[in-house]
């Protein structure tokens, strides 16, 4: 199962948060420029990326690890990976059963019909609805699906979520948590009433990696909130997220370059 991001897309994340010239990076990594340009834009060796890792931040062990890194089965049978068409990507939404019947769906795809198509073909009719972050990609299936909305909340859209508020949809708990960085108002889920914790994380993280986000502050926010609203929950909650395989807290915690346990927070 492939990662949605490599150890370019990582570095480049971590560099452009930084507002860290590779030149700079070099510098404080004790390399060549050239070696980070490399790392920048696709496979090095592990001892490249052992040695840069420090100097961004990142995990030594996470970062050289990620090639290999195999997020764990995160299988439950009331929950279903809607894998959309994104440019020349993919994109999630999430169908969770609410064990009353229903059903809820987080986030809603890029295209107009793709959801909706990927809905019927479940045999899905009427839905509630929650919305991570505002992207085109999370919310462009939303209006072919206005029909079969029983509800929809989110940062922006419908009823409008706060960090700590919480709803209930069936048999299950969902609270909203903040999860700032890459992009403004971003929330994440927490689903409770399932067989394990469930974590919807949007764009926030994903396995092995987390969203793009511009320097400075933004950046900080996110590793900040997702090292206290996801990786603060139990290690065997699944993760969901916007883009990619879903994994665990606990995995997170071992081979997420950004957040592993030996990262040196600044």
């Amino acid at each position: 199962m492939m990662l949605y991001d490599t150890t370019a897309d990582v570095i480049r994340k971590a560099l452009r948060g930084l507002d860290l010239a590779p030149s700079e990076a070099a510098a404080r990594a004790g390399l060549p420029e050239k070696d980070v340009m490399a790392a920048a834009r696709g496979p090095v060796s592990r001892e490249v990326l052992e040695q840069l890792a420090p100097a961004l931040g990142l995990s030594p062990l996470a970062l050289a690890g990620l090639p290999d890194f195999v997020p764990p089965a995160c299988e439950l049978p009331q929950i279903t990976r809607l894998e959309l068409p994104f440019d020349d990507e993919t994109v999630n939404a999430w169908l969770v059963q609410d064990g009353a019947g229903g059903n809820v769906l987080f986030d809603a795809g890029d295209g107009p019909q793709d959801v909706a198509q990927a809905l019927d073909a479940q045999g899905t009719g009427q839905l509630d609805i929650f919305i991570t972050h505002e992207h085109h990609d999370h919310v462009g299936g939303l209006p072919a699906l206005r029909a079969r909305i029983r509800s929809l909340a989110g940062p922006a859209e419908g009823e409008r979520l706060k960090g700590g508020e919480r709803l209930e949809r069936g048999a299950l708990s969902i609270r909203a948590i903040p999860l700032p960085g890459h992009c403004l108002g971003a929330l994440g889920y927490v689903i409770e009433g399932l067989a394990v914790p469930v974590c919807v994380t949007g764009d926030a993280l994903f396995a092995g990696s987390m969203g793009g986000c511009a320097p400075g502050e933004p950046y900080r926010e996110a590793l900040a909130a997702n090292r206290k609203e996801v990786l603060s929950l139990p290690p065997e909650t699944i993760l969901l997220p916007g883009h990619g395989p879903a994994s665990t807290a606990g995995s997170e915690l071992l081979a997420n370059p950004f957040l592993a346990k030996d990262v040196i927070q600044r």
